[in-house]
């Protein structure tokens, strides 16, 4: 099958345009053989594509064969990107565009064919990219590498009068870009001193191909070309391979087309460990090592170049104390100098070297220097000493005097300087009071040194003495002190005799001797030497008995009052001493008696005798004191006076209350006097026979001084009872009254008797009244006839009473009429609350009336569930309790209409 297309006639006017549209109307259709079975552009087995094209119809115009033209070129083209081909200058009117692939031998294929603006590509030109035509052009898009070979062109190009034939040879190369190259290498680690290659390779390329090589380190930077190394072929050869091949490589691979770099590849070169450095921080070296300071932070470094990284271990005076590269001594101690070895190993290469160093350490001395004075053997002169023990090395002291520091200074390099202790000497005569002295301290461990002062002076005052004696005066301790001074001043003890006691001190001297009576009035002298001071000084003791003295040698005070009795020292040695106060019974007064208060201070004890009684506290009490040497007594007599007797007291009245249980007591004082009070007494008058009578009890004791009648409550009325009055005047009484028993109270029947009658008289015309105005008011609601209910039950029961089935005859039951309360007014007050009292109820038992809007007539409604029945004497009585209705402005008040009064007869 053969693919077939239609072609136009050519005419006159496809190269000239000169005629008009009418003539260009006619058209006639050419086939065109395109490919076919065989063919180079045709498809075995395929359909022949034919595509018709309209032309104009135009007259022909023959072809000039003499005048053909050929054109032969070459054309480059990369794989992938696009490619015009052309076939002439001018664009010809049709075109024919056929391929024969590079080495074939075969007949060409078609490509494409075209006319105007109208064009075919043959198919299975895909093979070559994507192509298009386009005014005779041929262009190739993503062009393959199939496409190289030779492109034919045949044209047809219009002349004027005639058409042109021209051909044309295109010979395309097709270019190959380079790949992304590789590197291998020989080996990815490699020993240093060995030999090792790296190979660049490409998949693909145009050649000719060139190759560079560059190198980075392995910690970073730019890439370079390796040192010494200007190899620019495919391989890259290190021999030998050293530390420095170490790091990344790249390859780099160019053509006339491209050019790429690899990805970078890691060379590992292997070495070491080299001979390790050791640092030592803070970095103090000295001969054969290094020293630090105790307490200080030490950090011990260790570098030993390999790869891999070394692994490093410390030994401490061969003993392995740290694993890695840094060993850090946190506040180093003195027991850790010593010496410290670094191993460096390779566990790769299983090498190691090691360093050895010693590490001194070195301590200041504990503290601070210390600096004292102390006066020579003859006490003339003034021994400086400074000290400083400890530390290694020793520290180093000197004296320096505060306004001849430069003249010390140049003395220095006689005398030399001193280790741990420094003692300079000097004149205590010439040396002036308040000199000042100063030890300088170095040592190695300290930047700024230490320093200790000492400034002599001499105390101020004079020695002070005192006496004390032991436990139990056994023995008198005599101390002396002189405390201050520098140095101390020193004491010893003389007696009078001019005899030394004991042995010299410094600042205090004791001296105790055993306690005997003889010591009594002697005198001892303490003496107190100094350098810097020209004469001594002195104080004086002497050993007496305790002396006493008392504020008051007699005290007076009134009964119930305090009295103090007051008692201090007087002289100035007691030798412990302590003033005990005794109370007239010859007995020691302790603390923390509810009688005495007694309070004691070093100089004085005071003894207060509290609610002084009479006679009992009166007397005489003794301050006494002992020590060691004798004892002292000052007596203090104690007088307790009584307050004056009150007023004599005399019964005025007294009598019993209406039941027996109180009594009304009255009465009167006579003649004159202070009195705080009164107090009344009973007991029981009548006793049984043999017997005495009872003990006087007090029934009122807190009566006032203005007071002269008491309410006495609290008696049994079968007790018949005695009763007397005493004025008080504090704590004394006067004498009693006469003694009387209570009178009976006088008769008071007839005004209670009188009033209950009027009373009954007046409630009686009450009640009649309302009745008789009940009955007027309600006489068509009364009923016919009353029966007779009798009640059972007791008194407060609240029970209805039942209705009797009586056959009383009717002339023997009575009717009562009904009994209201007052009638109110007949419109409610202004509060709209009718208030009705309490009414006693009579008749049969029945129900109040509600309060309705009109007046109206009463009727009975059912029986009231309120009230109770109450028996009084032979009547039987329904009381019902008060009301109150709640009614509005416009509303009548209408009275409740509660049961009347009936009587009870046994009849019924």
């Amino acid at each position: 099958m053969k693919s077939e297309y239609r072609w136009p006639y050519l005419t006159q006017s496809d190269t000239e345009g000169t005629k008009s549209s009418s003539e260009r109307k006619r058209t006639n259709d050419v086939k065109i053989q395109v490919g076919g079975r065989g063919s180079p552009g045709g498809r075995a087995g395929g359909a022949a594509e034919t595509r018709p094209t309209r032309c104009t119809s135009r007259p022909a115009q023959p072809l000039d064969a003499g005048s053909a033209s050929y054109e032969e070129r070459t054309v480059t083209g990369v794989r992938g990107r696009a490619v015009e081909l052309s076939c002439g200058p001018a664009v010809p009117a049709v075109v024919f565009w056929s391929f024969t692939a590079a080495g074939s031998t075969g007949p060409p294929r078609a490509v494409a064919v075209g006319s105007g603006l109208e064009a075919v590509v043959a198919p299975g030109v895909g093979a070559l990219g994507q192509a298009s035509l386009r005014n005779g052009t041929l262009e190739l898009r993503e062009l393959r590498a199939a496409a190289a070979g030779r492109f034919f062109c045949q044209g047809l190009f219009p002349e004027p009068g005639r058409l042109r034939v021209g051909y044309a040879a295109v010979l395309l190369r097709v270019l190959v870009p380079v790949s992304r190259p590789f590197v291998r290498p020989t080996a990815a680690v490699a020993v240093e001193g060995t030999e090792v290659a790296l190979i660049c390779a490409v998949r693909e390329g145009t050649a000719p191909l060139s190759f560079s090589w560059q190198h980075r380190e392995p910690r970073g930077g730019a890439l370079a070309a390796p040192m010494g190394l200007g190899v620019s072929g495919t391989e890259l050869r290190l021999a030998p391979a050293n530390r420095s091949h170490a790091g990344w490589y790249v390859c780099t691979a160019r053509n006339e087309v491209n050019n790429r770099t690899s990805e970078p590849v890691y060379l590992d070169i292997v070495y070491g460990p080299d001979e390790p450095a050791i640092s030592v921080e803070p970095f103090f070296p000295e001969q054969g090592g290094f020293s630090a300071g105790e307490r200080e932070d030490v950090v011990l470094s260790c570098l030993a170049p390999s790869n891999p990284p070394s692994r490093y271990i410390w030994l401490h005076n061969g003993s392995q104390v740290h694993t890695g590269q840094t060993f850090v001594i946190a506040a180093i101690a003195r027991g850790q100098a010593g010496t410290y070895t670094c191993l460096a190993e390779n566990t790769h290469l299983q090498t190691r070297t090691q360093a050895t160093i010693i590490l001194t350490v070195y301590y200041p001395p504990a503290g601070s220097p210390s600096c004292s004075a102390l006066a020579t053997a003859d006490l003339q002169d003034v021994a400086l000493r400074c000290r400083w023990p400890g530390g290694f090395p020793p520290a180093r002291l000197r004296w320096v005097g505060l306004w001849e520091e430069e003249e010390e200074e140049e003395e220095e390099g006689a005398a030399g300087p001193s280790f741990s202790m420094a003692t300079n000497i000097r004149p205590g005569v010439t040396t002036r009071n308040g000199s000042s002295f100063a030890c300088l301290a170095t040592h190695p461990t300290l930047r700024e040194g230490a320093m200790c002062r000492t400034t002599l002076w001499v105390p101020a005052g004079s020695p002070a003495c005192t006496a004390v004696a032991t436990k139990h005066d056994e023995f008198v301790m005599l101390q002396c002190r002189w405390e201050g001074g520098t140095p101390p001043a020193t004491l010893r003890w003389w007696d009078s005799r001019g005899q030394a006691l004991g042995v010299p001190m410094p600042s205090a001297a004791v001296l105790v001797l055993s306690a005997d009576a003889s010591l009594g009035g002697q005198d001892f002298i303490c003496v107190a030497t100094h350098p810097l001071r020209a004469a001594a000084a002195e104080c004086h003791l002497r050993l007496d008995v305790p002396e006493l003295e008392v504020e008051q040698s007699e005290v007076a005070v009134l009964e119930g009052g305090e009295a103090r009795l007051a008692c201090r020292w007087c002289g100035v040695t007691h030798l412990g001493a302590e003033m005990v106060w005794y109370d007239p019974r010859e007995q020691e007064v302790p603390l923390g008696m509810a009688k005495y208060r007694l309070e004691q201070d070093e100089a004085w004890a005071n003894l207060t005798v509290r609610d002084a009684e009479w006679p009992g506290d009166g007397g005489t009490y003794r301050c006494t004191a002992a020590n060691a040497v004798g004892t002292t007594s000052l007596p203090v007599h104690l007088r307790v006076d009584r307050y004056p007797a009150p007023p004599n007291v005399t019964i005025s009245k007294l009598r019993y209350t209406r039941a027996r249980t109180e009594v009304r007591l009255e009465w009167r004082t006579q003649g004159t006097g202070n009195l705080t009070g009164f107090v009344v007494q009973r007991r029981q008058a009548k006793k049984p026979q043999r017997r005495a009578p009872g003990p006087w009890e007090t029934a009122a004791g807190d009566i006032e001084p203005h007071s002269r009648d008491r309410r006495l409550g609290g008696l049994d009325p079968t007790v018949v009872y005695a009763f007397r009055v005493l004025a008080v005047n504090h704590r004394t009484a006067g004498h009693p009254s006469e003694v009387q028993t209570p009178a009976e109270p006088p008769f008071e029947a007839l005004p209670a008797v009188t009033g209950a009658a009027v009373a009954g008289m007046l409630v009686a015309t009450a009640v009649s009244l309302l009745a008789v105005r009940c009955v007027a008011r309600h006489r068509d609601n009364l009923p016919r006839e009353c029966r007779g209910e009798a009640q059972q039950g007791s008194r407060g029961s609240g029970r209805t009473p039942n209705t009797l089935t009586s056959s009383v005859p009717r002339a023997a039951r009575p009717t009562l009429p009904h009994v209201s309360a007052p009638t109110p007014s007949p419109w409610c007050p202004a509060l709209s609350v009718c208030t009705w009292p309490r009414v006693r109820a009579a008749c049969p038992p029945g129900p109040a009336l509600k309060p309705q809007s009109s007046p109206a007539r009463p009727r009975m409604l059912q029986r009231p569930q309120a009230g109770r029945t109450e028996q009084n004497g032979d009547r039987e009585m329904w009381v019902a309790p008060a009301q109150q209705l709640q009614q509005s402005h416009s509303q009548p008040c209408q009275m409740p209409l509660l049961p009347t009064c009936r009587l009870a007869s046994p009849s019924w």
